[in-house]
């Protein structure tokens, strides 16, 4: 359900009350009092400044306990909030990803009652035993371990009771109070809060639903399922439903524990290869990443396999933007800054019109040579991170989700090759995937695929127009809409068709002239004749006289004719 468009009225008093007490406690009192005092709202935009210093950039440490203290929706809230580098200073960045779901699990009998509402039957016909005490617990589900009849060893996550509920009242909160922040604050509106929690919405709902795990679990699978490197664990989904997800339990251990790696003798230097291996085929093959790749989620099996789990967050990528990414990683591994350059404009990134392109690509040159030939142990992710965004922010670029999804994921898989030890490069590990992207991009196949792919778009369009262009007449007819035509760059073609125009009426009246007055000097009619005593005694008539002006007018213009078309330089 979107919230975004309801009105939004404060029914939930009670937690309102104590999201109230919880901001007061924390030194967010003083945004309660510029929110909700209306006295005097020229002052409010008069202290503006100060105002804002003193409430807006308070200590990122007092934003994340208020998260903490406000509980688990909250928690989930400022973990995405962690992921939008092109929003947030670093300092806050760095304390929302400290957020973690710390939350006492729920009585294995409140997740027993799930499991048998949801799957129709007692839990002793589905599985021989269930583990009480759970592997993990987070805000939004638990994690337990069981066997089922058949004897498969098997993890069960589980949908905690009620929590949707909660969840659904919490995000009315959240949009009514960012609508309040983004009326009273200019920098409200300039991040927008509102659609940060319209994003959480989105996510929060999405991971709710078992069955959308499952289906992103089983198309990981899919698409490993002939790897030698990497595992992902199989759905059983006769025992899965919208608040349960049963799937095979994957014995290993955590990438973190690199002492334990090592002491079954497996190499953790490869296990990072075959981690930056898997993420380049995810970004370049599949156009299908995992979201989340941090410790919990990424198991080093004891026969040295890599296993990926919990893929509640996951990204897509269309063909169009595997295809600028994969140019994006060519460029920054060949040093190519145009063909960086190229593809973020192609991606609709930067435009001319937006950016000064010049001096962008200055600027993004600038901040990645210093990386180029560096191991993993030699950068600094947080370095690149502060640097990269400084620029967007610089620029007031805000990055499409799935891409800020897959930078935040390319920090990520780098930050576990450091944890492993390794002096990879990802860009180095990813031009052979890039380069095999670039050239199945040219291939006939998609050449001719992406013609009937247009073609079938384009039908769709020629379609629609008919009834399109009715209804826009329809409109004008009833005086709805309003047609307004403009034309621009026509004023010096006028101005070139009026000089010649003049030119040419010019030559007609030359013309016109010379045969009138050829025609009354040969006539034999004289029309008052009258002397004049000038230089000898001469007999002159009108007509001749009319003659003779007309001579002399003609030769005049055509000089003055042909004196302005040299002048032009136009003959």
């Amino acid at each position: 359900m979107d919230f975004s468009t309801k009105t939004h009225r404060v029914s939930n008093i009670k937690r309102f009350a104590a999201i109230s007490r919880i901001m007061a406690k924390h030194g967010l009192g003083e945004i309660l009092e510029r929110v909700f005092d209306r006295k005097d709202a020229a002052a409010k935009v008069e202290d503006e400044g100060p105002a804002f210093d003193r409430t807006m950039y308070l200590s990122p440490q007092r934003v994340r306990r208020v998260f903490e203290d406000l509980g688990p929706t909250f928690v989930k809230l400022g973990q995405l909030m962690s992921t939008r580098a092109d929003m947030f200073p670093p300092e806050y960045l760095e304390e929302f990803k400290k957020l973690q779901n710390r939350v006492p699990p729920v009585p294995f009998e409140d997740i027993r009652t799930v499991i048998e509402t949801e799957l129709k039957h007692p839990v002793s016909e589905i599985f021989v035993s269930i583990e009480e005490e759970s592997l993990a617990a987070a805000s939004v589900a638990q994690v337990h371990l069981a066997h089922l009849a058949a004897g498969e060893k098997v993890a069960l996550k589980v949908i905690r009771p009620g929590i949707d509920k909660k969840i659904r009242k919490d995000i009315r909160l959240m949009y009514y109070f960012a609508k309040k922040l983004e009326k009273t604050f200019e920098i409200g509106q300039i991040i927008g809060f509102t659609n940060i929690v319209k994003e959480f919405e989105r996510n929060i709902f999405r991971e709710l639903d078992m069955y959308i795990e499952a289906g992103n679990t089983e198309r990981f699978f899919e698409n490993f399922k002939d790897s030698r490197e990497i595992y992902i664990p199989r759905v059983y989904w006769k025992y899965t439903s919208k608040s349960v997800l049963v799937m095979e339990y994957i014995g290993g251990i955590k990438l973190d524990r690199v002492d334990e790696i090592e002491a079954h003798e497996i190499d953790p230097q490869e296990i990072a290869m075959i981690g930056l291996r898997s993420f380049s085929r995810q970004l370049m093959e599949f156009g299908l990443f995992h979201a989340d790749p941090h410790p919990g989620n990424t198991i080093v099996m004891y026969d040295g396999r890599l296993s990926l789990l919990d893929f509640g967050i996951i990204g897509y990528l269309d063909e169009k933007t595997m295809l600028e990414i994969a140019n994006v990683f060519l460029g920054y591994a060949e040093h190519n800054y145009d063909m960086v350059l190229e593809a973020l404009v192609d991606a609709e990134i930067i435009s001319e019109e937006s950016v000064n392109l010049k001096i962008f690509r200055d600027d993004l040159k600038d901040i990645s040579e210093p990386f180029y030939g560096r191991s993993l142990h030699t950068i600094s992710v947080k370095d690149v991170v502060d640097q990269v965004m400084q620029l967007l922010r610089k620029y007031h670029i805000r990055l499409p989700r799935n891409l800020m999804l897959l930078f935040k994921t390319f920090i990520q898989v780098e930050a576990l090759g450091k944890i492993l030890g390794s002096d990879a490069s990802l860009l180095e590990v990813t031009r052979p995937y890039a380069k095999k992207r670039l050239k199945q991009g040219f291939d006939t196949q998609k050449w001719v695929y992406n013609i009937v792919r247009d073609f079938r778009t384009t039908r769709g369009y020629l379609r629609v127009f008919p009834k399109l262009f009715h209804d826009i007449l329809k409109g004008v007819t009833a005086g709805k809409h309003q047609l307004e035509i403009r034309h621009s760059g026509l004023l010096h073609t006028s101005t070139k068709i009026e000089r010649s125009i003049n030119r040419l009426s010019v030559s007609i009246i030359i013309s016109a002239s010379l045969i009138a007055g050829s025609l009354v000097l040969d006539s034999s009619q004289k029309v008052m004749e009258f002397t004049v005593d000038f230089l000898g005694v001469h007999t002159i008539s009108i007509t001749a006289l009319l003659g003779m002006l007309g001579y002399s007018l003609a030769t005049v213009l055509g000089f003055w004719l042909i004196i302005s078309i040299f002048r032009s330089g136009r003959m």
